[in-house]
């Protein structure tokens, strides 16, 4: 200990590392909050998923339930049999097998058209420069806040001409509502596009520009590659959104040969059959969920990419 001339002995100084030692080593740990505390979060989690499982528990019961009868199904299934999926493709009253195959190419071929169309507006919108650009956004914006239940009236009415004209096009057949489906491309995916193809530098498109690409060039050589995420992301909600459409198929569809899956299997519970066919509507609701469920095993990875993306830009 050393003497101060002036205050007296002064304390002998630590190194600054082991005080800083010495003080974490003193310091008291953390104490997280017991399952007192936190049980609330937990019953929450556990009610919400029960509450995501029932519709799906009940639905596998009566698909499987050998009765096949909506009285006689409860929560957990009293047996198992696949009688209920021989019924619904062998019934010929019910063509499943054809209504899945309407659904399968309105779906198919509606969300294809409606990604180049959303695209090429999207391109246009994000690289070219015109007059009335900003007022046609708005445009498109303000559209989605009418319901798409004041054109049904129109579309019935305007389809009902185009028969007379261009039978393949008219009421009653796919060709007319998927062309009824191109007329809701330009809405929110434009700017869910727009969004994303804003994040590909416009130094590409320059380049190009220089050793002597068009515009067309540049779109479908250069951009589309570099925006494959959030193409992937438009055509999986297009494809789930028109795959369960009911109002409009069920306006235009009469015919049931040529019905789609939603208007389909809602005509098998409709009626006095409801009981009867309830077990063949659950079989063939579980049989829908088969290709929404490839198409998000396969892409999980662009449909996240293209969605938070697009979405923060």
């Amino acid at each position: 200990m050393s003497v101060s001339p002036v205050n007296g002995p002064v304390a002998p100084v630590e190194p600054i590392g082991e005080a800083t030692t010495k003080a974490a080593r003193t310091k008291k740990p953390v104490v997280r909050g017991s399952f007192r505390d936190v049980w609330w979060r937990h019953a929450l989690a556990l009610l919400a998923l029960a509450f995501a499982l029932f519709p799906i528990v009940f639905l596998m019961s009566a698909a499987f339930n050998p009765s096949g009868t909506l009285s006689s199904t409860g929560l957990l299934p009293s047996g198992f049999s696949l009688d209920n999926f021989k019924a619904l493709f062998t019934d010929e009253s019910h063509p499943f097998v054809t209504w899945y195959k309407n659904a399968l190419i309105i779906a198919f071929v509606g969300s294809t058209l409606c990604v180049f169309i959303g695209a090429c507006a999207a391109f246009a919108f994000s690289r070219l420069r015109f007059k009335g650009r900003r007022a046609m956004l708005l445009a498109l914006l303000l559209l989605q806040m009418f319901p798409a239940l004041l054109a049904f009236v129109g579309l019935y009415i305007t389809f009902t001409k185009i028969g007379e004209v261009l039978p393949p096009f008219g009421l009653n057949t796919l060709w007319g509502l998927i062309l009824v489906y191109m007329g809701g491309a330009m809405g929110s995916n434009v700017w869910l596009l727009k969004g994303y193809f804003d994040t590909v530098p416009k130094e590409l498109d320059e380049a190009a520009h220089v050793d002597g690409a068009s515009h067309a060039r540049v779109f479908f050589s250069l951009t589309l590659p570099l925006v494959r995420p959030i193409l992937v992301t438009v055509f999986m909600v297009t494809f789930v959104g028109l795959f369960g459409e009911f109002l409009l198929a069920s306006i235009f569809l009469t015919d049931v040969s040529k019905q789609t899956l939603g208007v389909g299997l809602y005509g098998m519970t409709f009626g006095q059959q409801r009981n009867a066919l309830f077990g063949q509507f659950a079989a063939g609701a579980l049989l829908c969920s088969l290709p929404i469920m490839g198409l998000y095993l396969a892409f999980q990875k662009q449909l996240i990419g293209g969605l938070t993306t697009g979405s923060v830009k």
